[in-house]
């Protein structure tokens, strides 16, 4: 099947959005892990949102969330071992728009137990899963970019917050009628 100049063009762009988005995303564990504020600062919008939902704080604008990565709680996780592990995320793409829904799991390393030695990879006591969550990010084009307008984040505990978090990257599938 012949496409268009026009398509092939839409084609390409879309492919590169995704992978511009992918990227972005992906940036996230390393900024949080390290305490990377200019990340922060730079990604999300001057008005971006980051909500975490009821029991934790979060914050409006660009410049209050990259605070957040820069506070003494924040900092002592990150000496603690804070680690950020993220599932590979659905994109969807709506011209200069895209929602962006994934998983992300908060490990510390575990201070107590035995040391469990692994053949050519060291000994540790291993991991614990803190906490999972639910992502939904919503992004927006700029003239630099892809940017963070707003990410809601949910608690995988059972409740609906964070399944319909999920249920939103499941739309383009549901059957009409």
């Amino acid at each position: 099947m012949a496409h268009s100049r026009e398509t092939l063009e839409h084609h390409i762009q879309a492919i590169e959005d995704r992978l511009e988005i992918y990227n972005l995303i992906a940036s996230h564990p390393p900024s949080a892990d390290t305490g990377a504020s200019a990340y922060a600062e730079a990604v999300y919008t001057e008005d971006g949102v980051f909500d975490r939902g009821g029991d934790l704080s979060g914050a409006t604008g660009n410049k209050a969330i990259a605070t957040i990565l820069k506070s003494d709680g924040h900092q002592a996780a990150i000496a603690g071992g804070l680690a950020h592990f993220a599932s590979l995320p659905h994109v969807a793409l709506d011209g200069d728009q895209a929602v962006v829904t994934s998983y992300l799991q908060i490990l510390t390393p575990k201070q107590s137990g035995e040391p469990v030695a692994v053949p050519h990879h060291g000994s540790s006591r291993g991991f614990h899963i803190h906490r999972v969550v639910t992502n939904r990010w919503e992004l927006v084009r700029t003239a630099l970019g892809w940017k963070i307008k707003r990410r809601t984040l949910r608690l995988v505990d059972g409740s609906e917050p964070a399944r319909e978090i999920l249920r939103g990257a499941l739309g383009s599938y549901a059957t009409p009628g």
